[in-house]
């Protein structure tokens, strides 16, 4: 039986005397979502760069794909991709030829055509030749995710992907998570509020405290997401 893409058991993180993760246990297998809610400062990046391996934990453990996530196998860390408030984006290389290098760094065949595919499904075919410099925030966060996504990880992890966009962006964010669910791909995003995908199953956490709290499958949540009310308006 393979291991879920993530497990995390009595997981602790503390900076100094402060603790920001305590006794944090999360398990999301391959084709599942799991979103991470809370506010400002709750631990939500703490916990996606833990799970990414550029941070240890402080106390427990935090497994990706069976193997501790600050210890990762070079071909398992291949296979994780995180998108966050840093884009890793090269302002003064064009779309184009941001995705081209990231492609080929990952291995990906074709590394042009690979490129060029997924400026398209983000909606930025028409900027392949802009410099990113000269991007928006939310066509750069388009991009980022392509960025993230190009090698067709089986791990992905979304610091708030719906910042920035409009509700185009959205739409597109939207289906992309979709589609790297549905061949398998394992999601972890973090988010201020609970969101909601139409006929898609989302594990939904709250952190409170330093601590990660169930929230329930059958009570309304106190807030509509930011999904839910940008998609809201689309259909007016």
């Amino acid at each position: 039986m393979l291991p879920p893409a993530v497990e995390t058991r009595a997981l602790g993180k503390s900076f100094g005397l402060v603790p920001v993760l305590l006794d944090v246990d999360l398990r999301v297998a391959s084709g599942r979502a799991a979103v991470i809610i809370g506010g400002n400062g709750a631990g939500k990046s703490t916990l996606l760069a833990i799970l990414a391996g550029v941070s240890a934990p402080s106390s427990g453990n935090a497994l990706i794909f069976g193997q501790e996530s600050h210890r990762l196998a070079a071909d398992t860390r291949r296979n994780i991709a995180m998108l966050s408030h840093h884009s890793f984006l090269y302002p003064n290389l064009t779309a184009l030829e941001n995705l081209e290098f990231y492609a080929s760094l990952y291995g990906v065949r074709n590394p042009h055509d690979a490129a060029y595919e997924w400026l398209t499904r983000v909606g930025l075919a028409n900027f392949a030749g802009e410099r990113v410099r000269r991007f928006s925030r939310g066509m750069e966060q388009r991009l980022a995710a392509a960025r993230a996504m190009i090698a067709a990880p089986m791990l992905l992890l979304l610091d708030e992907p719906f910042g920035a966009l409009d509700s185009a962006g959205v739409a597109i964010m939207t289906d992309l998570i979709r589609t790297e669910l549905a061949r398998g791909c394992a999601v972890v995003a973090s988010a201020h509020a609970p969101m909601k995908f139409d006929g898609v199953d989302l594990d939904q956490y709250e952190i409170r405290r330093g601590r990660l709290i169930p929230l329930s499958d059958h009570a309304e949540p106190p807030r509509a997401s930011r999904l839910r009310a940008l998609l809201g308006r689309q259909n007016q």
